[in-house]
């Protein structure tokens, strides 16, 4: 008589969503990790390193490779949440993670324009989308999957830390730079500026192993039906919805403003040094690690708006007051409004995106929604510091670019405010009309 063969035990809900909250941690770092070193090597070396015969121009070429990844963010998230919301979720967030980690990796390995001529501008343009269409469907992806699986009460909290692991990446990507900025010059150029990319290889397999483990929440799972073209069916049936969303994460223009152009228009003004805007930006982003999930569990109690809009107004102030305190070389007060900007108010709506944007979704096309309108709203962050330093250019004035940011600001609130609360909404309910 043959023996049944006993069922593998199920895993308890509260283990998979610590899998699912460790796991966009780590994705989050990665990712954004590898776009922070990425902007630093575009700055520092990039133009000497692959476009060594463009002259004064060639800095300008580096950091123009730095926006290609914007432009192919929208594509990923097309391309990834079609995947996620017709195979699963677990799939394409594997996926997303090794095709991210080995396109970082390899931008240490190219060879420089020296060596292979032409060729190596193309190859690093080439990895940079690569990196760019990975990024369109990690953060969607790994947030997505941790609401789905977190209880009713506590998705924000759990989602919370793939803003976590954001913060951090851009953390580490500030400060693996500063000790190689001391290199001699020669050294730097050769092989100081890759180890970086290489060294990305450890969260990379961190990472990878953790999304090994992931299991389909039980609400996909559960579909009766899948979109067999999610990205139509989302244009089609919640089109509305995903321009909201993409308005309201246009609030990201906050986080470049804060770390990108107030770096620069502080040190190249001279009114303070690289040393303390870097560890104003370093400190903020950092109480943002912490901050991100405590912010996720005070929505899951109060609802998403009341957080999303304080957090949008006070980002506001807090850069008329940062910037003033540059002006005038005020240290401390520079500390304060940076600190509480980056690490307090920013974080407030970006920590409540991270569950609120999914969660207004069905099911059946919550990734590519969540992708999708994420990284739509994501281009203005990515071209806002180059439309700041052209708007400040010549005139050495911030007041245009805050005024911007407070209009932005302003939009995003009312996007917001005409959206669904949705904090109470059992998870097996969200997205019905």
């Amino acid at each position: 008589m043959a023996t049944a063969v006993p069922h593998a035990p199920a895993v308890p809900r509260s283990r998979k969503v610590r899998r699912a909250a460790v796991s966009g941690f780590f994705g989050s770092a990665l990712e954004y990790y590898d776009f922070l070193i990425y902007g630093s090597a575009a700055a520092l070396v990039f133009g000497k390193v692959f476009f060594p015969h463009s002259g004064a121009t060639g800095t300008l070429l580096s950091i123009g490779t730095f926006g290609v990844a914007y432009v192919a963010r929208p594509f990923g998230a097309v391309l990834w949440g079609h995947l996620g919301d017709k195979l699963g979720r677990r799939l394409a967030l594997v996926l997303t993670i090794g095709l991210m980690g080995l396109a970082t990796f390899a931008i240490g390995l190219v060879p420089s324009y020296a060596s292979i001529g032409v060729a190596a501008p193309v190859l690093l343009v080439v990895l940079r989308l690569v990196q760019g269409l990975s990024a369109g469907g990690e953060s969607p992806g790994s947030t997505s999957l941790t609401v789905e699986h977190a209880p009713d009460d506590r998705r924000a909290y759990y989602a919370g830390f793939s803003m976590s692991g954001m913060q951090l990446g851009m953390a580490l990507g500030s400060l693996v730079f500063l000790p190689l900025a001391a290199l001699p010059e020669p050294q730097l150029l050769t092989w100081g500026w890759r180890l970086p990319f290489l060294l990305s290889g450890v969260l990379t397999l961190v990472a990878y192993l953790l999304r090994r483990k992931l299991e389909e929440p039980e609400v996909f799972t559960g579909l009766r039906e899948r979109a067999s073209l999610p990205i139509v069916t989302l244009l089609r049936e919640h089109g509305l919805t995903t321009l909201r969303v993409a308005i309201c994460s246009t609030i990201n223009v906050m986080g470049t403003i804060f770390t990108v152009f107030a770096l620069a228009y502080a040190t190249g003004a001279g009114h303070l040094s690289r040393p303390v805007m870097l560890t104003v930006v370093s400190l903020g982003n950092l109480a943002a690690v912490v901050a991100a999930p405590l912010v996720g569990r005070w929505s899951d109690r109060v609802g998403r708006k009341p957080v999303f809009v304080l957090g949008a107004a006070g980002s506001s102030l807090s850069l008329f007051a940062l910037f003033a305190a540059i002006d005038a070389g005020n240290v401390p007060l520079v500390f304060a409004a940076g600190v509480l900007g980056m690490g307090v108010f920013a974080i407030m709506p970006v920590g409540v995106g991270a569950a609120w944007y999914p969660e207004q979704f069905p099911a059946r096309v919550r990734y590519t929604g969540m992708a999708v309108g994420l990284m739509l709203g994501l281009l203005a962050s990515g071209f806002a510091p180059a439309l700041a330093q052209a708007l400040s250019e010549g005139r050495s004035t911030w007041h245009p670019t805050v005024w911007i940011c407070t209009g932005v600001a302003v939009l995003a609130s009312v996007a917001a405010l005409v959206g669904p609360e949705t904090h109470r909404v059992p998870t097996d309910r969200l997205g019905r009309r």
